[in-house]
Order: structure tokens, then C-alpha cells, then sequence
């Protein structure tokens, strides 16, 4: 290590300005570098004046610092858990369903139950989490979306720009977006990442599509992560794009998966194939119960009886 390198660690373990080496104390506090947290500093002249010295260290281990956060397996998908049974939703968007009402994703299985007890009992039908009463045209729908959209509801703003998109309107439909990523939204990190790519509504920006996609990624938004593993394997980063792919198919995302396998033995081992497949067995097993499986059986024999 670096003489230069070796004087940073000393200036951090004795809690000093990495440039003028004044100790912290009751009057001067000192606060890290935000891009490294290697190195602290009294104040921002001192930062300034340091950054020459500094800058490859820091770049490097703010990249290093990135990597740790992209590269984390999430603990779930974007979609998150239905929050009535608490089991995983599925990736499937056709196996649940946004209510506008009170902007809950709520799987198949639940709402099927509901509403079986609703005919049951002959009552009137209503939302399964908030109990708000259904609207029946999609004009209450989109009523719905709007007002919460108003009260700056990451989902239902992302749910606005879907329309707007599919509308034709990609102003709109990235303001909105734009809007719920600023709170958090993965989907909308994940659309605006697409908007970019393909310079619909705005121009075409690499770095930022890839930035975007990174937040989707990182929010556990299996797509985001396919799209970043290609981008990867297009630029030969070989090791980094199969991390990818890996994280998304232990998700449970199909594409993924077949991707790894057309990779074995290339760019990935049989090994990290074989434990890849597990995790996406499982994914996908925590996705399943009695409730979700009538919900499906029910889906099927209605689009049979309607062919």
C-alpha cells in the first residue's frame, strides 16, 4: 500500500482532518468524505484542497462501495408481498392486482377469496384490504388513481404514467414517473430506465438509463436487472453481467434463467447454474397457495368457456 495511502488510515484511526490533520474535538466536528467515507475533513476547504490527493482512492472505493449495493441479493422482488397472506407476489402481473382504491397489490388468490365469501354471504363487493366499496367503470378507476396520484402516491403515479404511455403521451407519462422514482418506486425507476434507452419523451441518455435501471435493480426489479446483465455482457464485462442474471433468476425470473442456461460451461459453471435453479424453484414454491391455485383453476375455466 501507498505511503499515501497508509497516511489516509492514519488521519482516519486518530479521527483527523485528512488534509490539515487537526483532531476532531468538542468544537470541531469532522465529517466523512460522502463518496468514500475513507477519509474525514474539518470543514469543505480543507476537502478541496485534499482532492487531488484523494480523487483515485476515493473513486475507487466509491465504486467499490456501488458494487456492494447493486450486486446485494434482494430479499424480494419489487412486487413485494401481498399484504393480506404476507406470501411473495408473483412476477406475474396477471396473478394480482392493484386496487385504486387504496393502491394495495394484492394477489389473485386473495381477491378470489374475498369475493367468494362476498357471494357467499350476499355482499356487496369491496376491496379486500381497505374495504372500500369496487367501482364498476373505468372512469371511478381512473378518478381513483388520479386523486391519489394528487396525494403523491408513488404507486398510483406510476400507475398514471402506465396510462399516459399507453395513451401516447411520453411527456406526461415520465413526469409522473419521474415523480414516484423521486419517492422510491422501482417500476417507475425501471420505466423511465426504458425511456432513456430508447429516447421516448426524452433523449437518448446511456448513463442514465443505466442509473435508473441500477435503482430498479437494486429495489428488486427482475427486468431492470436482465437488462443491465445484456448491457454488461455487451460491453465484455462477462463476470459482472452473470451476477446479474443469477440475482434475477433466484428471484424467479424465467428469462434469466434460460439466459444462465444458455451460458453454461461458457460464462457460468454448473455449479452456479445448479444452485440458480434452486433459488428460482423456491422463489417461484413461495409464490404458491391453496387460494392462489382456485384463483387460477377459476381464471382458466372462464377464458375456456369463453374460446
Amino acid at each position: 500500500m501507498s505511503s499515501e495511502a497508509d497516511a489516509i488510515i492514519d488521519f482516519d484511526d486518530k479521527k483527523c482532518c485528512a488534509s490539515c490533520g487537526i483532531a476532531a474535538n468538542d468544537d470541531i466536528k469532522l465529517k466523512n468524505c460522502t463518496a468514500c467515507h475513507l477519509v474525514k475533513y474539518c470543514g469543505v476547504k480543507c476537502q478541496r484542497e485534499h482532492r487531488s490527493k484523494h480523487k483515485r482512492e476515493c473513486k475507487k472505493r466509491a465504486a467499490e462501495l456501488h458494487d456492494e449495493i447493486l450486486f446485494k441479493q434482494p430479499e424480494s422482488s419489487h412486487h413485494g408481498d401481498c399484504p393480506i397472506c404476507c406470501l411473495p407476489l408473483s412476477l406475474d402481473e396477471q396473478k394480482s392486482g392493484m386496487m385504486t382504491c387504496c393502491s394495495k397489490q394484492i394477489c389473485k388468490g386473495c381477491c378470489y377469496a374475498n369475493a367468494m365469501r362476498e357471494i357467499r354471504e350476499s355482499l356487496e363487493q369491496k376491496c379486500p384490504f381497505c374495504r372500500h366499496p369496487l367501482q364498476s367503470k373505468d372512469e371511478d378507476f381512473g378518478q381513483n388513481l388520479m386523486r391519489r396520484a394528487e396525494a403523491n402516491d408513488p404507486v398510483a403515479m406510476r400507475e398514471m404514467g402506465k396510462r399516459r404511455r399507453n395513451e401516447g403521451d411520453y411527456g406526461k407519462a415520465f413526469g409522473y414517473w419521474k415523480k414516484a422514482a423521486e419517492l422510491g418506486d422501482s417500476e417507475a425507476h425501471f420505466q423511465i430506465s426504458v425511456f432513456y434507452r430508447d429516447g421516448k419523451g426524452v433523449e437518448k441518455d446511456v448513463k442514465k438509463a443505466i442509473y435508473h435501471a441500477e435503482q430498479a435493480a437494486i429495489g428488486g426489479h427482475p427486468w431492470a436487472r436482465f437488462n443491465l446483465g445484456y448491457e454488461e455482457l455487451r460491453n465484455r464485462r462477462i463476470e459482472r453481467a452473470m451476477k446479474h442474471l443469477i440475482i434475477a433468476a433466484n428471484l424467479g425470473h424465467d428469462v434469466s434463467l434460460r439466459s444462465l442456461r444458455e451460458h453454461i460451461n461458457i460464462f457460468v459453471s454448473e455449479e452456479d447454474f445448479a444452485a440458480a435453479l434452486r433459488a428460482h424453484q423456491a422463489a417461484l414454491d413461495a409464490a404458491k397457495s391453496p387460494q392462489r391455485e382456485a384463483a387460477e383453476k377459476y381464471r382458466r375455466n372462464r377464458t375456456s368457456c369463453v374460446l
